[in-house]
């Protein structure tokens, strides 16, 4: 694709790398098929090539507007255009240089950078998410329909006690994330416990916070930036140390966390240490791979449960790690059904389904009606986002998948 973008953006790194990525686009289409907004809609506009050329519009110094604006923001993210792309154009990188170019030429209208600020300020804090959330919680029975169906039921910690948990000489950081603890804390105590018994302690860091994607995704960038910071300075010190990895449990955390290289890129003082904390990452699911599993399998029941895995975009299209859980399911003993379409978005897209919430809607029903069409007893996921938007409208339990495992666990 030919461009024209204009002399001042083209002595930024962004309008560099955004020519370079608009350069690798040969229009062909491929990318429409798999759009969940375009298979909706049916607008070009809300499709990853039309997008791509109303973000090439912006770059070149075209007139853009509040429709541009809209177009962007109903965009998932999910980068499943990435993955059937052909020519591999980076759409993820694009859009994000889209958003933020625009965000800086367009203001939203008061109500929208409200919601926007408050959800950045509600979700961003642990201590602050789980006051209001168990607030919500209390309140839940007294709430209108609309509002008490968005407030999910808290998920018990119902597992086995962690004091069994010994000091092994494989060694990791577990992230804990921002909302996790509150809405789900057995996911987290369940990847403690696995990981024991596969020979490995997961370990804390004092001071780490969000991951960044929620400020990233809605261009609050120097909030990002300050959080990417912030983990780093947290987790520097056990990468001195020799940790092994940095384990995340929560998809979408683990593709921004993967991405920190790339963000901090120009950053002197942190873009070294970004690109070390990127080649850490690893999903839980990815700790199985060099593991005994006929140990783990020696201390478990054998799994009755039939099981749908929903492999949120975050994983399959962010970090590349289509199948990896699906195989390590089936190596466990759980019988899965597949799924059709099992590439598209659910819906939930962080805060995706509270701002875009017709659309989300839409892909949640169909998702769900999906994932049950093969009758499963419990519908499991890798993304607590994923986890508590299917859970509002489905008719069977939906959890993280090392829960499921960890219930197996004598």
């Amino acid at each position: 694709m030919q461009t024209l973008i204009t002399d001042a953006l083209m002595q930024t790194p962004q309008g560099i790398e955004a020519d370079r990525i608009l350069r690798s686009c040969v229009h062909c289409g491929f990318c429409t098929a798999t759009c969940p907004t375009y298979r909706i809609t049916g607008n070009e506009l809300d499709s990853p090539r039309g997008r791509i050329y109303l973000i090439k519009g912006v770059l070149e110094g075209k007139p853009s507007g509040h429709r541009t604006q809209y177009h962007l923001d109903r965009c998932l993210t999910c980068r499943a255009c990435e993955t059937t792309c052909p020519s591999g154009v980076e759409y993820g990188k694009l859009l994000a240089i889209g958003r933020e170019l625009i965000e800086g030429k367009i203001s939203r209208p008061w109500h929208e950078r409200l919601v926007r600020y408050l959800l950045r300020k509600c979700l961003l804090h642990p201590q602050r998410f789980a006051i209001l959330l168990r607030s919500g919680q209390v309140l839940r029975p007294v709430l209108p329909a609309f509002l008490r169906y968005r407030i999910p039921v808290r998920s018990p910690d119902t597992g086995h006690s962690d004091n069994a948990v010994i000091l092994h000489p494989r060694q990791v950081l577990l992230f804990s994330g921002c909302v996790q603890p509150a809405l789900a804390p057995g996911i987290h105590s369940a990847t403690v416990r696995i990981l024991d018994r596969i020979g490995i302690t997961a370990l804390s860091a004092v001071g780490e916070a969000c991951c960044g994607a929620i400020s990233h995704h809605m261009t609050a960038t120097n909030e990002a930036r300050a959080l990417l910071r912030n983990n780093i300075d947290c987790w520097w010190p056990y990468v001195e140390r020799g940790i092994e990895a940095i384990v995340i449990n929560a998809s979408g955390c683990g593709a921004m966390i993967r991405e920190y290289g790339n963000l901090l890129c120009d950053d002197p003082d942190y873009a070294e240490k970004a690109r070390c904390i990127s080649g850490k990452v690893r999903d839980i699911a990815e700790m199985f791979s060099d593991a005994d599993l006929d140990r783990l399998k020696s201390i478990m029941q054998p799994a009755r449960k039939a099981v749908t895995f929903h492999s949120p975009c975050s994983l399959q299209h962010g970090q590349k790690l289509a199948g990896v859980t699906e195989n390590l399911l089936a190596k466990l003993g759980f019988p899965q059904a597949r799924i059709p379409n099992a590439h598209i978005c659910c819906g939930s897209a962080g805060v995706y389904s509270l701002l875009q919430s017709k659309l989300a809607e839409k892909l949640q029903a169909d998702k769900l009606s999906e994932l049950t069409s093969g009758d499963p007893e419990v519908i499991v996921t890798s993304n607590i986002g994923c986890q508590i938007y299917l859970q509002q409208a489905a008719t069977v339990p939906v959890r993280h998948w090392v829960e499921v495992v960890d219930d197996m666990i004598v």
